[in-house]
């Protein structure tokens, strides 16, 4: 029993890693309000039965919607771009959603502190069906740009509200199978996302890829309206927040880090389009971004337990790594989605729902190989393996990936597919497990949403800058071939991916795929990049066996207790 004992001791150890107590003790004070009698006395009731069953639904539907928002635009992106003629905004249609959707996932994670699950839920839910609107009634490709904008940010709450949810709706031993199945489901959002895209542009008009949100909106809202969603913990009243908002939501590190992103990501995108690299606006933009990134570390690093990112998570080092790792993965992701539909629609001359179609090994292996993932982890118990080989696999698929053509036959860019699905499935699900097994559960919520928000920074900026090598790689590449083409590279750009064959024919049109080929390779080769970066940042999840992390919190959770729960934050 002892040596159990010491193996107990190691094993919180090396989960809190680094997190001080003192510091968490001072956050869990400040988060609690200092409670007083009248929050002592407060009860938390779990929902049951049909009115538990709504709430779920409610939170499983909108966080699919969530997704499949995301993966929907790889096959529509085409169509867009060539109803506004805006080829060079392929980066801020997926960028700009991502860009707000991480620059107010912070701020969201503190609005849920102080303020009702339910409401804030619905209202951010609201913000996502408005952008969802926008979109689908766009005009120009900048208010198509706004309201995918603002789609982002209304996503930055449905995400961290829907851990909020299930936290409160479910106890604590339930939740991880909850958690499973809502991520499962998010797999179908992207694996249904390119053909429903596809099916939509085609067959219909690319408009109803953003009016589809709005019907199935409605039933999140009629699932989730009329029930009473219950909080962990009694919240101060609403006037008393409002009163302390800029203090107690943190709004001065939220007004330094958004401008900060927003300067970056403009550099990335004007940076060889609009203006030159070396040009005073494209230098003033990364070097103002930096400046004020700069000021906002510091300002946080100042504020302690009450900043919107608190640095004492940020020296876990399950929560960095895994954070880190995210950041590369769901940036590869997007980055084959949105350029594989580019290279079938332009190069292959699919319509938009046989792109969708002709992606399946991709996203089939994606989906397919999470699930298998999370189910040999769980089995097996070791997740870092398939971590590795999930990033190996999908660098050799982008690898492979780099050398599309024009000719390159079916057999072959199905098997490149299949590779990098397989690999990018592989990776998808370990860091989840590792944080929700490895860090204590008091500090899980804060590590999702700083996950979250590592993710959405990371693949805003790697759409936004695989589109500045795309714009720029095919400018070039056009600019080579000017001569069998006969036309001005401005002229095709601008046209859009699906105007293409309007503009040239016979060898003009072969020289212009190639062209197109050629900027995609180069695109590849920034994932490759990117997936490699996930080896070195694994790392830092370290080498543990899930199965013995569970064992040991089964015997340490089996003595049940009034205050047990305030004992467990205590002992982080």
């Amino acid at each position: 029993m002892a040596q159990m004992t010491d193996k107990v001791e190691r094993q919180k150890t090396d989960a809190s890693d680094h997190s001080p107590t003192d510091s968490i003790q001072r956050q869990n004070e400040a988060n609690n309000n200092t409670p007083g009698d009248d929050e002592k006395e407060y009860k938390h009731e779990y929902p049951e039965g049909l009115r538990l069953t709504l709430i779920l639904t409610a939170v499983v539907l909108a966080y699919f919607l969530v997704y499949l928002d995301l993966a929907i635009m790889s096959t529509a992106t085409p169509s867009i771009t060539t109803a506004f003629d805006s080829i060079v905004d392929i980066g801020w249609y997926g960028g700009a959603y991502q860009l707000a959707s991480a620059a107010f996932q912070p701020l969201s994670g503190k609005i849920y502190t102080y303020f009702s699950i339910k409401w804030c839920f619905l209202c951010f839910f609201f913000l996502f069906e408005l952008g969802s609107a926008l979109c689908g009634a766009a005009q120009s490709s900048n208010m198509f740009i706004v309201g995918r904008a603002v789609a982002g940010l209304g996503s930055s709450g449905i995400t961290t509200g829907a851990l909020s949810t299930i936290a409160a709706a479910l106890p604590t031993r339930r939740q991880p199978l909850f958690m499973g199945v809502t991520m499962g489901i998010s797999q179908v959002g992207l694996a249904c996302g390119p053909i429903i895209g596809g099916a939509f542009s085609a067959n219909v008009s690319w408009r109803w890829c953003f009016y589809v949100n709005l019907p199935l909106g409605g039933v999140v809202s009629l699932c989730l309206l009329f029930q009473n969603v219950p909080e962990p913990k009694l919240k101060p009243p609403v006037r008393q927040v409002l009163g302390t908002a800029i203090k107690s939501l943190d709004l001065i590190a939220f007004s330094l880090i958004s401008p900060a992103a927003i300067m970056f990501f403009l550099g990335l995108q004007f940076g060889g389009n609009q203006y030159a690299w070396n040009s005073s606006v494209v230098i003033g933009l990364l070097v103002g971004a930096a400046v004020t990134f700069a000021i906002f570390l510091v300002w946080e690093s100042r504020q302690g337990d009450q900043a919107m990112v608190p640095f004492a998570m940020l020296k876990h080092r399950v929560i960095w790594s895994a954070a880190m790792t995210l950041f590369f993965s769901l940036s590869g992701i997007l980055m084959a989605d949105y350029y594989l539909a580019i290279f079938f629609q332009a190069v292959r001359d699919d319509s938009a729902l046989m792109s969708g179609v002709h992606m399946l090994p991709t996203t089939l292996g994606l989906v397919g190989f999470t699930m298998v993932s999370g189910t040999m982890i769980d089995v097996l118990g070791y997740y870092l393996p398939w971590i590795l080989l999930g990033g190996s696999l999908s660098a050799i698929g982008y690898g492979l990936l780099s050398r599309l053509s024009p000719s390159t036959t079916v057999a072959s860019w199905i098997g490149y597919q299949i590779l990098y699905g397989v690999g990018s499935g592989s990776a998808a699900a370990g860091p989840y497990i590792a944080v929700q097994n490895l860090v204590p559960p008091a500090q899980i919520p804060i590590a999702m949403s700083i996950l979250i928000f590592t993710m959405n920074i990371g693949a805003a900026t790697s759409l936004i800058a695989a589109n500045a090598i795309f714009s720029n790689s095919l400018r070039t590449e056009l600019q080579q071939r000017i001569s069998t083409i006969g036309v001005s590279p401005d002229i095709i750009v601008g046209a859009g991916v699906r105007s293409i064959r309007q503009l040239v024919s016979g060898p003009a049109l072969a020289a212009t795929l190639e062209a197109y080929c050629k900027a995609i390779d180069r695109v590849m080769y920034l994932g490759i990049a990117v997936t490699l970066c996930i080896l070195p940042f694994s790392w830092g999840l370290g080498w543990k066996d899930v199965r013995e992390v569970k064992k040991l919190n089964a015997i340490t959770n089996k003595k049940p207790a009034p205050d047990q729960e305030k004992g467990e934050e205590n002992d982080m």
